[in-house]
Parts: C-alpha cells; structure tokens; sequence
C-alpha cells in the first residue's frame, strides 16, 4: 500500500508541475494572464483541440511542442500505473484500506490484538462475546485476507514497529494483547507499545518460563503462559474437578451464558461514589451478587462485606445467571 501511495502521490506532483510549469511560462514567454496562460496549458496538455488565444509567434510554438511532448509522457506514465493497479486489484485494496484506517482513527479505548494465531483467535472471540472494540494486527496475507472477510479492522504489518502500531491506533488504546509465537518478538511488542503508550494495560503471551521476568521488566502488565496454564489445568481437574469444572462453568464462552462481570466504580452513577456495596443494592435490583473487590491499590478482596465503601478507581466481580448479568449491563 506504501508503493502505491508513493506512486500516487508522484503521478499527482507530476500533472500539478506540468500544469504550473505551462501556466508560467505562456505567462513569461507569451505575457498571457494567469487565466489565459492556464487555459492554453490545459488545452495543450488534454489535447482537446480548441484555438489558441491569439497567433503563436515561434518562441510560443516551442515552447508548446515541449510542453506537449512532457504532457504525453505523463499522462502516459499516469494512463499506464492507474491500469496497472485496476487490473491487479490493488487500487481497490488501496482504497479499502485506507477505509480501514479511517475507522480505526475513530476508535478509542479499543483492544490491539498482535498476532491471528490459536491464542490470538481465542482473545478476539472473548472481547466479541463482551462486545469490546478491537484491531488486530498480523503480518500474513492469508490471515489478512480471513480477518477482512470477516470484517474485522485489521492492519497487516509487523507488530514490532512502531508505525504498524501507531496505525492500529495505539495512541487512543486502553489494552494491548501480543500473542506472537515466538518470545523475542512479544518482547519487542511490548517495548515499543509500552514507549508509545505508557498509561494503557498490556498482556502478553510467553511460551518459555525465563521470558516471564523479562516481559514484565518490558513493562508487560499481564504475562499469561498457555501452556504452564493448560497443564495447571489438567492437573486440577484430578485434584479438584468439581471445582474446577464449577469455575469452567463461570467463563463459558458465549455473550448470552456470561456469568461473572466486572464493574468499574467509576462508571457508576455519581450517587454511589463513596457508598457501600450495600447501597448499591445488586441483588434485589438484578440478583447478582458481589464475590470480589480491587481497591484503587490493586488489592483484592475476596468476598467483600456490604459495608465495603464504593471508592473511585476501584472495581467490583460480580457473579450471578446469564439473565441476571444481563440485566446488571443494561443498568450499569
């Protein structure tokens, strides 16, 4: 799309200096007004056959051949890139393109999902179940090609430049999820995002336990290990299936089977800033129930009492049925 742009760009620059070298010299050359000069170069430049201004005298008509000969390659030049890009399809691509990038400078508060791979596949799934604004960013064309048939916004780039990430809109991001195969360039994901962005969240994939310092010295929020997890997970289910299967049933998959929500205080009504959970009220007005807190220090709290004070910057877990955390959204 670059080279496309720069030749664009080029074919334009050339028309505008044929245009204003022409009106210039009949100005000089032949002291027509801008208005004359810039009518004579127009008609020479199309070709369209219409009569001069007045007699040409033989600086004029030199002038003329020339600019005439300079018109036609141009416009030839012009003529044979424009074809070019029609017949490959990549004039379309350009101008679906740049479509894409006039709806992510829209975005704000969006998610930028770095990588399309298994991992990458399940974040974009769970932040469409919560409705969440996304781009993803991914450097094969292939998966490109899925993701816009798809109709996602995408960029196709390399995550770990700077540029790439800036056109997924970074600048306006609140989250960051580089799920990269490989460790060294989650690495250089996160570095660049972390410089580009300081005050949003970034989660990142790690397939190797010596990464997970590293990323989070990066300036990673989040370092999350599949495969450490999946064997966790495993070995739980032999330990504590019940459990674990009771857990599983909470984060099912799927908008309409959510159990658990997060409430950010400051989204609340003012009214309830500096309340308790108790005013609040959850399980009268939707049935759900708070089983957790984060107070503005970070620190959870497992099971908070109803005299626990509704501070800003704070967050709640709620739990309760797929209708009752329905009913929370549409009230909260």
């Amino acid at each position: 799309m670059k080279i496309l742009n720069s030749k664009l760009n080029k074919i334009i620059i050339l028309i505008f200096s044929v245009l204003l070298i022409g009106t210039s010299g009949y100005m000089l050359i032949s002291g027509y007004s801008f208005v004359d000069a810039l009518y004579m170069t127009v008609i020479t430049v199309t070709t369209v056959g219409f009569s001069e201004v007045k007699p040409f005298t033989p600086e004029d008509k030199i002038f003329t051949i020339f600019l005439i000969l300079t018109s036609v390659f141009i416009v030839g030049y012009a003529v044979s890139t424009f074809s070019e890009y029609l017949v490959s399809g990549k004039l379309f691509d350009y101008f679906k393109h740049r479509k894409v990038e006039k709806e992510i400078a829209k975005l704000e508060g969006h998610t930028i999902v770095c990588g399309f791979g298994r991992n990458g596949k399940q974040a974009i799934v769970k932040l469409m179940n919560y409705n969440k604004k996304f781009v993803v960013v991914e450097r094969d064309k292939e998966l490109i090609d899925d993701l816009e048939s798809q109709e996602f916004l995408c960029i196709q780039g390399d995550a770990t430049l700077d540029e790439t990430l800036i056109s997924a809109g970074i600048l306006k991001a609140d989250n960051l999820i580089t799920a990269l195969p490989s460790d060294a360039d989650n690495l250089f994901v996160v570095l660049t995002a972390r410089q580009l962005n300081n005050d949003f969240k970034i989660i990142s994939r790690a397939s190797n336990e010596s990464s997970y310092s590293k990323l989070k010295i990066a300036g990673a929020d989040n370092v999350i290990m599949p495969d450490k997890l999946g064997g966790d997970h495993m070995a739980s289910l032999v330990t504590t299936p019940d459990v674990i299967e009771f857990v599983d049933r909470l984060t099912i998959e799927g908008e309409t089977t959510a159990n658990l929500e997060e409430i950010y205080v400051d989204d609340l009504p003012k009214k309830f800033w500096g309340k308790t959970i108790l005013d609040l009220d959850l399980r009268n007005q939707t049935g759900c129930t708070v089983i957790g807190f984060r107070n503005p220090d970070k620190d959870y709290i497992i099971n908070p009492e109803a005299s626990t004070k509704l501070l800003q910057k704070a967050h709640l877990i709620v739990l309760g049925r797929p209708e009752q955390i329905a009913k929370l959204r549409e009230l909260f």
